[in-house]
């Protein structure tokens, strides 16, 4: 068996155990599961440590502070496509396997606006409304491993598995992306919504950055 993958299943196993009570773990710090305390990524030649604010007295961004959203988004809003809804625990394993595996990306589908503003350390920016122009989209594509046949047909085989975000359980931006990138032909199976999204990043402590980061 190929290690990465044991060692992705290994780790799937650790993250899906019963939490602690309070999120407290080791030595009384902010865990985000039993036995992680953080862990690193690498973001345009950075690296960064992925972790829960330990600061008892920490408030959501003010980004995310107010309710007065649209209304949320489904638990499974694709069907009868079998796309995968994410907590934080699944989407921090993918966030760790991208980091050696090439196939595997986190991206986030907001507007570049939000983007710069704030982000998850490893993400990658593609608009959700890359969709709707071809050349832009065919961009995207490559980087996600998609290429085009002779007739000019889309060629999956090689589609990368994309963990995608946006601003929170009401926002519509991830789910315009995916229900686009399901009409062109791309795996259910290879697309991954980790619903919360920044909203619920952020209403944990997890690590951010961009031009808004405390």
């Amino acid at each position: 068996m190929d290690t990465r993958w044991m060692a992705a299943a290994t780790l799937g196993a650790f993250l899906a155990v019963a939490p602690v009570a309070k999120g407290e773990g080791e030595q009384g710090r902010v865990m985000i599961a039993p036995g992680l305390y953080s862990f690193t990524v690498e973001h345009e030649g950075e690296t960064y440590e992925i972790m829960r604010n330990q600061d008892p007295e920490h408030l959501v961004h003010p980004l995310y502070a107010t309710t007065s959203r649209g209304m949320p988004q489904p638990m499974h809003p694709f069907e009868p496509y079998d796309v995968e809804t994410l907590g934080e625990r699944e989407f921090v394993q993918y966030m760790m396997q991208a980091q050696e595996d090439a196939s595997v990306m986190i991206i986030d589908t907001r507007t570049i606006g939000w983007h710069v503003r704030l982000t998850i350390p490893g993400a990658r920016s593609y608009p959700y409304t890359m969709m709707d122009d071809a050349d832009d989209r065919d961009w995207a594509l490559d980087d996600f491993g998609v290429t085009k046949d002779s007739q000019g047909e889309y060629d999956f085989s090689q589609a990368k598995t994309l963990a995608m975000f946006c601003n929170g359980y009401w926002c519509g931006q991830t789910p315009a992306m995916i229900r686009k990138l399901l009409a062109l032909g791309y795996p259910e199976d290879k697309l991954k919504y980790y619903r919360g999204g920044m909203q619920a990043w952020t209403s944990m402590g997890f690590t951010v950055m961009g031009e808004g980061a405390e």
